[in-house]
């Protein structure tokens, strides 16, 4: 029986940081708020400041880092990609289209038969 260990180490700092990081957005939130009478300027400017403090203050944390750390791997990964060119690009979305066409007809044909059974053969309605 194979088991996997999920190890998560998460220091006191961490957790500090991640909390100080939530109450700036939410000082950031309520300052906009609190601060209609000093005008657009002045709310904005306290909601951009403390947003850029709390990441930050994410950032410096050990899952701040592993984002960014995620985020470099994906963008390498994307990297590593073999894009398909123009004509390959609209190849396949011909081919989608023609096959999607060939799927309505037979669907449309199926219902209209299935209709002509039960309705004209069975039930005699028409």
């Amino acid at each position: 029986m194979a088991t996997s260990q999920v190890e998560t180490v998460s220091t006191g700092a961490d957790k500090a940081k991640l909390a100080a990081a939530a109450l700036l957005v939410v000082a950031g939130v309520a300052g906009f708020y609190l601060l209609t009478r000093q005008g657009v300027l002045a709310q904005w400017g306290v909601m951009v400041l403390a947003l850029a403090a709390a990441v930050a203050v994410f950032l410096s944390s050990e899952p701040g880092r592993q984002l960014v750390g995620f985020g470099r791997d994906a963008w390498r990964e994307v990297r590593k990609v073999v894009w398909p060119t123009r004509k390959e690009s609209v190849q396949m979305t011909a081919y989608v289209f023609g096959f999607v066409l060939i799927m309505a007809i037979l669907l449309w044909s199926a219902d209209k038969t299935i209709e002509w059974v039960f309705y004209d053969l069975i039930l005699r309605w028409r």
